[in-house]
Order: structure tokens, then C-alpha cells, then sequence
């Protein structure tokens, strides 16, 4: 049976106490401190509600997010990451979806006022959560600090492997984000599949750009510092430079993340004379990965491996590149690791340990998964004569910018109530910086002449995350459609990536 990661915390604070696992924000972490504190936190969360409520956080990529995480794993919650650039509009849903007990949130970031935003969405959910304040003045609900005080509320449960962990939303070509359920067992499963595969060792050190929220950043800063030995250095916000100063600071050997983490450290670590000489590996996916960008960074890297990988949230890491063969690193997206994958009519299935065990809802199931259990992706693929994948495009209707899934039709059934607007398609273009930019293609009422400050002032005003906004408008007469009335998106795609 696989351990929990509950099993592997109190594990390493036994044998190796003062090891680190987390740095971050001038802060540090070690097996001791984060099993004390987490175990507070525990304690605190069952005091307040049952084994099994969801548990949500909402906080940049600081090491109190560690004590959360490990937290409410130890009290035998669903851990439920939220990302913090999402707003009033996305946090109402999330929070009413996944019936969260209890959320923590910064009290303010970058200008962003957390706790007025939790004051607004709390008031109008009929049962609304806790609200639990992590750095900063808590207003009327409860700071971290004093959570961690509050009385025991019984003993720890004992965890099942098979229950599960964690709920993560990804956005759906519904426009309603849907929720992934993975357990102990398929994070465990996908954690070991990595030490097999991408040249970890304990004692390595990960720089965790990516958000905590995602799938990709929580693994990294939760699950491999405790299950693979690891050190993860966070950052909270992307600078280039920075990365760059904090890899050599503390001689990161791993990095994981989108098209513009890897273009941004290559670029910043030319400027400041540096190859990196520690870096073992960096591993780029998401939407749109130039070759031509992994050949360059595993020239100028020399005693790196570069290469593409492809996942999702709900199938993670399905392919772990290819870190023996720097063309097929840069010219496919790797080998299935512990994935058994699929195509059927072009279309990537897979399935495997690591793999969701379903979504939140039930019925989203249905159409997900095929008789055989394989889920279906959605994503368009070939496969190389020597067993690499290839991913050629994508059936389902998602825009991947720097690495944030968006969801057109959610955009588009906000934006077609603007009164400028008479109709609209938003459709992904490949951008070189991003790997994908929105674009809103627009049938104008009358003669407004709606731009991109047009519609990120509309979006904004609803509630709606900045990064949803489209990058990018064009104004036409008509869509074009087929007999049936639908809206050819293909052909108006490839009309946009062919004018870029």
C-alpha cells in the first residue's frame, strides 16, 4: 500500500528535523516546523468541521501554503488550491461548487484586497466558509496566527490512500469549470514516476515558478520535498532575473513550467554571464513549445536536459519527454511514462495510476472517459516511429496562455451581453512569448469600435480575472458559419495564425 503523504511528513520530521523543504519570501521550513504547524492546523480544522470537507487556499506561492496543504492532508481534507489571480466572479462559483469549508486568503497582494473580496463573495453564498486570513489584518474572521492556537479538535484520522487528497478546477469548453479529484494514491503514483524518470535525487532543489494552484507548482513545493527528498524554492511572483539570482543562490538543479518560465531564464541567464552549471534538468509544457526554443536552452544549458513534456490536469505528466535524445526532446513531447496512452481517430487518450480518480461532479464523467477507462483528452496527436508523441492541435475549445487554461465560451457569454457587441468568437493564436494569446473576433453593433481596453474594463467590472481578457480584437462584418448556423472557429483560427 502506498504511503500517504501524511505517513512521509511524519517520517521525515522523525528522522531528519531540521532538513529543509520550502524556502520562500525570506521564510524557511523544515520537517519539524512544517509537521508542528500543520498539525496545529490540523487539529484547528477538525475542531471547526468533519473529516472530508473541502478546504480551500487562495494564497501566492508563500510557505504557508505548505502548512495549509499539510494540514489539511493530516486532518483527512480535500485540499482545494485556488489561483490568486482568479476574482469575485471565478471564487463565488469555486468556493459554492466544491461546498468549501473553509478558505484562506492574504489579506492584501499587489492591490488586491482579499479580505473585502471575501467580505463580498461570503455575503451571498448560502452557506458561506470559513474565512481564514494568512498574512496581514484579518478584519472579522480569523488570522493564521490565531488558528493555530485554537483548541484540538480529537484525534488525526487515519488516512486512506485511496481517498481523496486534493480537488484542482480546470476550465471546461462548457465555460463551467470542472473539478479533478486525486487521491493519495494517484499523486503518490505520479510523484514516483518522476523520480524514475527526470534525474532526481534527495537533496535536489526545485525553483517553483509556477503557481501552487496548478497541478505542476503544488507537486513541486508539496509532494516532492517530502516523498523524493527535495528542496523547493518558491517565488511569488515571476521576474526573469530573479529566477535566475535565486537558481544560483541555492544551485537549483530542477525547474518545471510553461513556454515563457524557460524563454525568460534563458534570456536572463545570458544577460547576467551564467549557464546555470547546476541545473540537471528544466521541463517545459503547456500550449505551443518552439523546438527551436528547447534546442537553444539545451545548447546554452550544458549540463542540463531540455525537453517537452505533455499533461493535464487530470492526466499529469502523461509524457516525461525525452532527457536521453536532445531532438526528440525538442521535436516531440516524450515518451508515455507510467501512462498507457492511446490514439483513437488522431485523438489522445490515456489512462494510468497518476490519472484523476473522476471529476467532483459525476456527470461530468460521462462524456470524459471511454468504455475501456482511457480519458479522453481532447487533444489531436501522432506518434513517431520510435514510440514519441507528438501533439498536433486540439479538439477541445481551451486557450493555453503562459500556461492558465482558458475557457472561451465563458468569456464569450460575458462578453456578448456588452451592448457594443452583436456577436463574437474568442479563439487561441500561437504567440511566441505566451504560447497562446485570446483573441476576440468581433460582429460590432452599429458602428461602436469595441478594443481590448473596451472589453478588459467590461470583464473586470463583472468580477472576471484579468488574464481572461483577450490580448487581441478584430472587428468583421460577419462570422463565418456552416449550413447548420455554427460558428466555423477552425477557419477563423487559421485565418488569424496564418496573418501572424
Amino acid at each position: 500500500m502506498s504511503p500517504t503523504l501524511a505517513d512521509a511528513l511524519r517520517d521525515a520530521a522523525r528522522c531528519t528535523p531540521d532538513r529543509i523543504l520550502i524556502r520562500g519570501d525570506g521564510h524557511t521550513v523544515s520537517c519539524a516546523g512544517l509537521l508542528e504547524q500543520a498539525d496545529a492546523v490540523a487539529q484547528a480544522l477538525l475542531g471547526r468541521m468533519p473529516a472530508g470537507s473541502v478546504v480551500s487556499f487562495m494564497v501566492p506561492n508563500w510557505p504557508e501554503a505548505a502548512v495549509i496543504y499539510l494540514g489539511a492532508t493530516l486532518a483527512g481534507m480535500v485540499v482545494n488550491p485556488i489561483l490568486p489571480s482568479l476574482r469575485d466572479h471565478e471564487l463565488s462559483y469555486l468556493l459554492s461548487d466544491s461546498g468549501s469549508r473553509a478558505v484562506f486568503v492574504p489579506h492584501r497582494v499587489a492591490g488586491h484586497d482579499y479580505v473585502a473580496m471575501l467580505d463580498r463573495v461570503t455575503a451571498q453564498l448560502a452557506s458561506p466558509p470559513d474565512v481564514v486570513v494568512v498574512r496581514g489584518h484579518a478584519g472579522s474572521h480569523t488570522s493564521l496566527s490565531d488558528l493555530l492556537t485554537e483548541p484540538a479538535g480529537g484525534p488525526l484520522p487515519t488516512l486512506r490512500p485511496h481517498a481523496t487528497q486534493m480537488v484542482l478546477y480546470t476550465s471546461g469548453t462548457t465555460g463551467r469549470p470542472k473539478g479533478v479529484r486525486h487521491s493519495h494514491e494517484s499523486l503518490h503514483a505520479l510523484i514516483t514516476q518522476l523520480g524514475s524518470h527526470w534525474r532526481i535525487e534527495p537533496g535536489d532543489t526545485f525553483l517553483v515558478p509556477s503557481p501552487i494552484a496548478h497541478i505542476g507548482g503544488s507537486i513541486y513545493a508539496f509532494e516532492c520535498p517530502l516523498l523524493l527528498g527535495t528542496e523547493a524554492v518558491l517565488m511569488d511572483r515571476w521576474d526573469a532575473e530573479a529566477a535566475v539570482a535565486l537558481m544560483v543562490e541555492h544551485r537549483c538543479t530542477h525547474v518545471a513550467g510553461a513556454t515563457p518560465f524557460l524563454d525568460g531564464i534563458l534570456t536572463a541567464a545570458q544577460r547576467a554571464g551564467t549557464r546555470l552549471p547546476d541545473l540537471k534538468v528544466f521541463i517545459c509544457g503547456g500550449a505551443s513549445v518552439p523546438p527551436s526554443l528547447i534546442r537553444r536552452a539545451a545548447a546554452y544549458f550544458e549540463n542540463a536536459a531540455v525537453s517537452r513534456v505533455y499533461g493535464s490536469t487530470e492526466v499529469p505528466v502523461t509524457t516525461v519527454g525525452s532527457l536521453d535524445d536532445a531532438d526528440r526532446a525538442a521535436d516531440t513531447d516524450g515518451r508515455p511514462g507510467i501512462a498507457d496512452v492511446v490514439l483513437v481517430d488522431g485523438e489522445i487518450r490515456a489512462r494510468g495510476p497518476q490519472m484523476l480518480t473522476g471529476y467532483l461532479h459525476p456527470e461530468d464523467d460521462r462524456e470524459s472517459f471511454d468504455q475501456a477507462g482511457y480519458f479522453r483528452t481532447g487533444d489531436l496527436g501522432r506518434w513517431t516511429e520510435d514510440g514519441h508523441l507528438v501533439v498536433t492541435g486540439r479538439r477541445k475549445d481551451i486557450i493555453i496562455r503562459n500556461g492558465e487554461n482558458i475557457s472561451p465560451k465563458e468569456i464569450e457569454d460575458l462578453l456578448i451581453t456588452h451592448p457594443q457587441i452583436a456577436e463574437i468568437a474568442v479563439v487561441g493564436v500561437p504567440d511566441g512569448r505566451t504560447g497562446e494569446r485570446a483573441c476576440a473576433v468581433i460582429v460590432p453593433n452599429g458602428r461602436a469600435r469595441p478594443d481590448v481596453g473596451t472589453l478588459e474594463d467590461f470583464l473586470t467590472g463583472r468580477g472576471v480575472a484579468r488574464f481572461k481578457a483577450p490580448e487581441q480584437v478584430v472587428l468583421v462584418g460577419e462570422l463565418p458559419r456552416n449550413d447548420a448556423g455554427k460558428v466555423l472557429k477552425h477557419r477563423i483560427k487559421a485565418a488569424l495564425t496564418e496573418e501572424a
